[in-house]
Parts: C-alpha cells; structure tokens; sequence
C-alpha cells in the first residue's frame, strides 16, 4: 500500500465508485460478499487498492496546502519541480494561530517584531504525491491557495 486505506466514512462516502471499480475488475455485488467472507485477505488488497487509487487521484490534483501549529503557519505551493513554502512565525507564545483570537492578532500585527515571514523551496522529489501525502499526514490541510497568495503579495512586494 503506497498511501493509507481510507476511512470507513470515506469508503462508505465512495461507494459508487468502490463498485465501479469492482466492476472493472469483473467482480459483480454477490461476487464481493463472497471475498469478504471467504478471503478477507484478499477483500483487504482490494481495499488497499482502491484507496492508493483514490489518494492518487486527490493528491494529483493538489497545488496548495497549508498547516497550522500554535506559534507557526507553512503554507505550501507545489509546482512542477519545486515545492515553495511560505512561513508565518509568531516569537509571542501568548498568541496560538490555531484559535481565531490568535489569528485575528496576526492579522492585526504582520508588521509586529514578534512576526518572522520567510520563504523557501525545494526540489519536488520523484515522488510528489508521497511528498505531499507525507505533509498531510503530519496535520496539513489541502487549500485553494488563498492565503498562500496573499502571503506571496506581501513577500514579494
């Protein structure tokens, strides 16, 4: 398994597409009730299979992500070749980013000395969607990119 089997909520939520996918391999309703309970083993490959093609899917269409953490926000832009990051650093441990009264500072404060902006990027390695997988796993979210273009505006002015 390259990714992580979804979630039963989320296998529950592709349904339709689970017994598309089935269906290409021939594997008819009655068919899958009997693998279930027969070869469980071979139920889970087929799960496994299933979410590596539906992660794939996502993450081939991915540009942006952000993550969050108390004093720090990263948001990621992914081109090509190059993963580019902008990072937000709060030095006031009496702000947490991740609750709205800290952000509201941020907002207030981008200028403040206790505000550190930077920016960096990196070759995107052979492999980007495990890259960006690998940064989801680690509490990032998939964006439209809003914030990281407005934060690119202000670095870049």
């Amino acid at each position: 398994m390259k990714y992580e089997r979804l979630t039963r909520e989320q296998l529950e939520e592709l349904h339709e597409e689970f017994a598309k996918f089935l269906a290409t391999q021939q594997i008819t309703k009655d068919e899958w009730t009997k693998i279930k309970q027969e070869k469980p083993k071979v139920a889970e490959e087929e799960l496994d299979l299933f979410s590596d093609l539906v992660w794939e899917g996502v993450l081939n269409k991915v540009e942006f992500i952000e993550h969050f953490s108390p004093q720090q926000i990263f948001l990621f832009y992914f081109d090509d070749h190059l993963i580019h990051l902008i990072g937000i650093k709060v030095n006031n441990p009496a702000v947490d980013l991740q609750t709205s009264e800290g952000y509201a500072w941020l907002k207030q404060n981008l200028m403040n000395d206790d505000v550190d902006l930077y920016t960096s990027e990196k070759p995107i390695t052979e492999d980007r969607n495990k890259d960006i997988f690998a940064l989801i796993k680690q509490g990032a979210r998939i964006t439209k990119g809003e914030l990281y273009l407005y934060f690119e505006k202000l670095v870049h002015a």
